[in-house]
């Protein structure tokens, strides 16, 4: 790699108090744009470890860019991943402050929660949905501390794939007799219609998103662990929300999640 673990460290600490500091900076690539993919997961991972130092625990991890036609744009041929800790969770129908945020944005996602190990290379949709011990709705709140919401996708990987809050609560169900390709999603702001979806919308199947994840972590001789509480990426457009917008997304067949924002 060619930057310096003094400089990947000197990245994190920049984001890290973005971040904490609700302060956008420019994306790091304008600094160092020779940043290779490996150098913007290393970045992000020392992000991680800034994170757990103050008592973060990590809960979850998640996907980005589960778009086909975004990942062809973007040259690339798998997600991006991230990792979800306890502070970025917001129960259902929580309010969320929007004066720790920067420039907010919502998406509704399907989560998985594993019951068995994944591990790729190799790992296919029928895999994840034989692991799975049961999906549920979610929603990402995401917010990159780059400013003007403007990146590239190693400045974004850097920044922990703009993670912020994640809202879970609805219901839960086993995957055999629920058709997640085709399960519909209306999400609404302030009592109206703003974003519908399906299932399909990530990578053609959610579960797809999850194999990839595992066939990423393979690559680093690595596993999903069984329990692990996954986010498969946006399936619905990231809305912007200020202070005094209320959200609610609908699931077919799994209930409903709200927040608030304040």
């Amino acid at each position: 790699m060619a930057l310096t673990e003094s400089q990947i460290l000197a990245l994190a600490e920049l984001l890290d108090q973005a971040e904490e500091g609700c302060r956008p900076v420019a994306k790091i690539t304008n600094a160092h744009p020779d940043m290779d993919w490996a150098e913007a997961y290393a970045v992000q991972h020392a992000l991680k470890r800034r994170k757990e130092a103050r008592g973060a625990r990590i809960v979850g991890i998640k996907a980005g860019l589960t778009s086909f036609a975004k990942m062809k744009q973007m040259g690339v041929v798998e997600p991006v991943m991230g990792f979800l800790t306890d502070q970025g969770a917001v129960p259902d129908g929580g309010a969320i402050d929007t004066a720790k945020l920067i420039h907010p944005r919502v998406e509704a996602e399907i989560a998985f929660v594993l019951k068995t190990a994944l591990r790729g290379p190799g790992c296919h949709i029928g895999e994840v949905l034989a692991a799975t011990d049961f999906v549920l709705p979610a929603a990402e709140v995401i917010d990159s501390r780059y400013q003007d919401f403007k990146f590239d996708l190693k400045s974004v990987i850097a920044d922990n794939t703009s993670a912020a809050r994640f809202v879970t609560g609805g219901q839960s169900r086993n995957v055999p007799g629920l058709d997640l390709k085709n399960l519909g999603i209306v999400m609404e702001k302030n009592g109206e219609v703003i974003a519908t979806a399906a299932g399909s919308a990530v990578l053609g199947h959610p579960a797809l998103s999850v194999a990839m994840l595992a066939n990423m972590a393979g690559e680093r001789g690595e596993e999903i662990p069984a329990g692990t509480f996954i986010m498969t990426g946006g399936a619905t457009e990231a809305v912007a929300v200020s202070a005094g917008d209320c959200v609610t997304i609908r699931y077919q067949h799994l209930g409903s999640i709200s927040m608030r924002f304040i």
